[in-house]
């Protein structure tokens, strides 16, 4: 191993943001720190006050609601270690849910006994901004792909559905 002097590395060699990680910023009203940001703003439809929760590279915030006002009653409490964590915690809980609601929505499995076996139904909607659609797919009770088909996005997938097409060999679908 040789020495090396500090000629030997770029410039931003040793510079956080160079490497992608942001700034950590703990102001009273703004704080900023692993991936999320918690903003302090005025409440638009009253006196108080309001948290934002916003993650990195989001357009939105992921979380806002009331904050507490300080002592003095007019201005609010100041951002802490365990508030920022906290509201951290519950944003990244609200982010989930809406992730698995959004899966929900777009995938439905259902199990059926048919005379070859155990079998699932799978539909998953393809929610493309200009031509949407749905596949759906038949597997076997090893996770085999037995068949699959292109449907309408708005496809209703139930029990009866998937068993009636599994009953006529699993052909097309209108």
């Amino acid at each position: 191993m040789t020495d090396a002097s500090p000629a030997d590395f770029p410039d931003d060699a040793h510079d956080p943001t160079a490497e992608g990680e942001a700034e950590v910023i703990q102001d009273p009203r703004l704080w900023h720190k692993d991936g999320w940001m918690a903003r302090v703003i005025k409440n638009e439809d009253d006196d108080g006050w309001a948290v934002q929760m916003i993650k990195d590279g989001e357009p939105e915030p992921a979380l806002v609601g009331p904050w507490t006002m300080g002592r003095d009653k007019k201005n609010p409490k100041p951002l802490d270690t365990s508030a920022f964590n906290t509201l951290v915690k519950t944003a990244s809980e609200v982010l989930r849910r809406h992730e698995q609601q959004l899966h929900a929505l777009l995938h439905k499995r259902i199990g059926l006994r048919t005379d070859d076996g155990d079998i699932d139904v799978t539909l998953d909607i393809v929610p493309d901004e200009y031509e949407p659609y749905a596949m759906l797919t038949a597997l076997d009770a090893y996770g085999e792909q037995i068949a699959q088909v292109r449907v309408a996005p708005n496809f209703k997938l139930t029990k009866a559905r998937a068993q009636s097409w599994a009953e006529g060999g699993f052909g097309r679908i209108e």
